[in-house]
């Protein structure tokens, strides 16, 4: 007989079957005589009735509830019923765990940056990490209307007012539109901090935000690359060397692309000694030409023969030398 009571006996218990679920409501409200409680590690029950907590079980483990619960709740301690009849209460279980979450923007957030006017339309992805902080909130707030609460009605919540966080602490203290990810960090944190504020009128807490990376337009990411790459060849010194690193660091040909990169130093140095010395010698033929005697500085008639000169160095009549 004793055998078939237990068969009939209650189990109070929740699997955790959905992932990311933060509380669970237990479905059945009739405690029977001979139920047993099992709380598994990571969360914890509270006993509900009326809609008033009645106690809250910390400990995992396997319990009775006529012998290890009731003598330690507030007000059915004294149930003098001996389970004739169904005791009717809620248990609410709570996942005590923190559980992390991706999120990212919904649609573009368009920020104000120098240079366009329509503004630059920005994406940001991430991850944030939630927990139940406080049973009593939770339990006034949502455990009276809901059956459940999951990581994406936190998530739903937390994305509604994501733009205008996001707007606001990125246009703080000047920062570059255009390197946000250097300051991703800071962003996070005041962001975390605002979220954190916000949830926990909910009982929940927001314990981590991070913010992974800013997506820019295509078009800027390709003024930035162009940008990148200029600056890196105006230095060339820079560059060979950065490029014969990377060659050693492939191995195979790194030698011999460091050689030809010092080889293309070399020749860019003898190019330019060459320049030099083509630029000195037209110095030194104008010189020369400034020293030569010009026309018309000999005799206006040849000594010999008296015959006009025209400025030339000999005589067109004689042949005679008219000046050395």
């Amino acid at each position: 007989m004793g055998f078939l009571k237990n068969q009939f006996s209650s189990v109070i218990e929740w699997n955790e079957n959905g992932a990311g679920v933060l509380f669970y409501k237990f479905q059945n409200q009739e405690i029977k005589k001979g139920s047993r409680l099992i709380i598994r590690p990571g969360q914890d029950a509270i006993f509900l009735y009326n809609g008033r907590v009645e106690g809250i079980f910390e400990e995992d483990g396997d319990y009775d509830i006529e012998s290890d619960i009731i003598p330690f709740l507030t007000t059915l301690k004294s149930f003098k019923f001996g389970f004739s009849t169904p005791l009717r209460a809620e248990v609410l279980f709570i996942n005590t765990k923190e559980l992390l979450v991706k999120w990212g923007t919904k649609n573009a957030i368009n920020l104000q940056a120098p240079g366009l006017p329509g503004g630059m339309p920005i994406r940001a992805f991430g991850t944030f990490n939630c927990r139940v902080a406080q049973h009593d909130v939770l339990i006034e707030k949502l455990a009276g209307i809901r059956q459940t609460y999951t990581v994406n009605d936190v998530k739903e919540r937390i994305i509604a007012s994501l733009d205008q966080l996001l707007m606001s602490w990125i246009s703080r203290e000047g920062r570059d539109m255009f390197n946000l990810q250097a300051d991703a960090r800071n962003i996070a944190k005041g962001i975390e901090s605002d979220l954190d504020a916000d949830m926990r009128t909910l009982g929940i807490a927001i314990s981590g935000f991070t913010i992974e990376s800013f997506s820019y337009p295509e078009e800027i990411r390709k003024m930035q690359e162009k940008a990148a790459a200029q600056a890196m060849v105006g230095d060339m010194n820079k560059y060979t060397q950065m490029a014969a690193a990377d060659a050693i660091g492939k191995g195979g040909g790194g030698a011999g692309m460091a050689s030809d990169m010092v080889g293309l130093q070399m020749g860019m140095a003898i190019g330019q000694q060459m320049v030099n010395q083509m630029n000195m010698g037209g110095a030194a033929n104008k010189m020369q030409g400034q020293q030569a005697p010009q026309a018309g500085a000999g005799p206006k008639f040849c000594p010999n023969c008296g015959t006009p000169t025209t400025g030339t160095k000999f005589c067109g009549n004689c042949g005679n030398q008219l000046y050395q």
